[in-house]
């Protein structure tokens, strides 16, 4: 396998986790910091209350992007396996 071949799909392949994750990341980080801005408001130190929100809103968010994960990694399936013989090095 040429060298460029493997960057090019392992850059491929990165970009795609970040595409799905990256939802649910912000989700998480804009939930966790309005939680923290309450607790420093108000004076409350509860460990869970910072947890229980940003579980509940990531798996939220997981579950409602849920359809255009699986479609993102079916396309990206698709791609993979209709040029396997390219980055197998079989065709040039």
């Amino acid at each position: 396998m040429d060298p460029s071949i493997f960057i090019d799909l392992s850059r491929e392949t990165l970009v795609t986790a970040m595409k799905i994750i990256a939802p649910a990341l912000a989700i998480g980080m804009t939930v966790g910091l309005t939680v923290s801005f309450f607790q420093t408001i108000t004076s409350v130190q509860e460990q869970t209350l910072s947890l229980v929100p940003k579980m509940l809103a990531v798996a939220i968010t997981l579950l409602l992007m849920l359809p255009w994960v699986l479609q993102t990694l079916i396309d990206f399936a698709t791609h993979l396996f209709t040029n396997l013989t390219y980055y197998a090095g079989m065709v040039e």
